[in-house]
Order: C-alpha cells, then sequence, then structure tokens
C-alpha cells in the first residue's frame, strides 16, 4: 500500500509540474542555466569515462577474438555494437544519474529546508513547475548530445588504444566499425536516453523537493534520489531492450 501510496504522489507531483507552464520567460532563463549545469559541466566526466571504456572494450574484446578463424575486424564490429547499444545509452546515464540527479536532487533539497520553496508557494508561484520543469527540459534537450559525443569519444578511444596497444590495427578497427551498421539502433539507443532523461530529472526533483528536515536529510534525499534513478533507468533498459528485439 505504501508503494501505491507513494506511486500516486509521484504522478500528482508530475501532473502538477507539467501543467500548463507559468512565467513561460523565466522558464526560459531557468533552462538555459540548467542547460549549463546540467549539460556542460558533465562533459568532462563523459569524455573520460567513454576514453577509456572505449579503449578496454577493445582490448577485451580483441582478447577474446583471439581465434585464427575470427577475422580481426569483428573487434571494431563488436565494439561499436557494445558501445551504441549499451554502453554509451545505459552505462553513460547510470553515471550521469549520480552526478546530475544529485545535482537536482541537492539545489532543490537546500532550497526546501532553508524555506525558498515556502516563499514561492505564498507569492502564488508553482514551485514545482518553476524548479523542476526546467531541469527536466534541460535533461531531454542536453542527455542525447552527451551520449551522442560518448558515443564518437569511445569510439575514438577503442581506435587509438587498440593501436598503442596493438590489439588490432587500424584499418581493421575501421572497417570493423562501418561493417554491417543497421541504423535503426540508433534510434533504439536515443529512444532509451530520452527516457532515462526523463526519469533522472524527474525522480531527482521529486525527492528534492519532498526533503524534509536539515542538511543532512538533504544528502539522503540525493542519495535515494540517485538509487531509485538507476533502478528504474535499469528496469525501463530492460523493458525497451524486450519491445525493440521481440
Amino acid at each position: 500500500m505504501k508503494l501505491l501510496h507513494n506511486l500516486g504522489v509521484f504522478f500528482l507531483f508530475l501532473a502538477r509540474v507539467l501543467y500548463k507552464p507559468q512565467h513561460v520567460k523565466l522558464l526560459r532563463q531557468n533552462t538555459v542555466q540548467s542547460l549549463y549545469t546540467l549539460g556542460i559541466e558533465s562533459i568532462p566526466i563523459v569524455f573520460v569515462v567513454s576514453v577509456f571504456m572505449g579503449g578496454i572494450i577493445t582490448i577485451q574484446t580483441a582478447n577474446g577474438f583471439s581465434n585464427p578463424f575470427v577475422p580481426l575486424y569483428a573487434v571494431g564490429f563488436a565494439a561499436r555494437e557494445s558501445i551504441i547499444l549499451e554502453f554509451s545509452p545505459t552505462i553513460i546515464c547510470l553515471i550521469l544519474a549520480g552526478k546530475v540527479g544529485s545535482n537536482i536532487a541537492s539545489e532543490i533539497g537546500t532550497m526546501r529546508i532553508t524555506d525558498q520553496i515556502d516563499a514561492l508557494d505564498v507569492l502564488g508561484v508553482n514551485s514545482r513547475q518553476f524548479l523542476i520543469l526546467p531541469k527536466i527540459t534541460a535533461s531531454l534537450l542536453v542527455f542525447p548530445f552527451l551520449v551522442a559525443f560518448s558515443m564518437v569519444t569511445a569510439l575514438c578511444g577503442g581506435y587509438v588504444i587498440g593501436i598503442l596497444s596493438e590489439s588490432v590495427s587500424g584499418y581493421e578497427f575501421i572497417y570493423g566499425a562501418q561493417a554491417f551498421f543497421k541504423p535503426w539502433v540508433l534510434y533504439y539507443s536515443f529512444t532509451k536516453v530520452v527516457v532515462f532523461a526523463f526519469i533522472i530529472s524527474a525522480v531527482s526533483g521529486y525527492f528534492g523537493y519532498h526533503t524534509k528536515g536539515g542538511a543532512l536529510d538533504v544528502g539522503k534525499s540525493s542519495t535515494q534520489s540517485v538509487v531509485y534513478a538507476n533502478v528504474l533507468i535499469l528496469l525501463l533498459d530492460l523493458i525497451i531492450t524486450k519491445l525493440f528485439f521481440g
């Protein structure tokens, strides 16, 4: 019953967030600011993780394909499939759930315990929408670009590290990365990204908005938001994969 109650509260919360927008100009300004906070500031961690994971995937794949009957271009093919289908859309979003999600929850949670949200309510402002809709909008806009950046960076990292480690030649990696490519897998990947972006921003906003207590409770809300967002990402990843691949 408690689970159903919490789900009901969450969906009512979303209804207030997505209600007919008020103060459109301020919402637009907050969205632009959130684009920088949630997107631009996330580029370094996405870059570092993608480069090294691309290299690790390439080396491990090359080691697994050591059979002389398996062509070496299969390394590039397998690396591309792993990166586009699962690493960039799912693992990067799990990482962003920790960085972006905790950022949203702690920011809004701090506003709650310092009575800033109560002040907005007194002024007649829809505080849920004013604070959280820009975060959701910014996440939906910037996450696909971060994931696309991750895909390119991971493939480049795999290419460079594969050559430096002598796991695969540059020609074989590029040939494999281009071989048997099916454009619809990008549609599958970016569908997941959009869903995950909404989940991360909405869940983090929910826990931050409902923070109660003091500074320690802000940390608890931040942790809860990351945990719940990660669990939902993995669950929805399974559901979306089943829908696409049958």
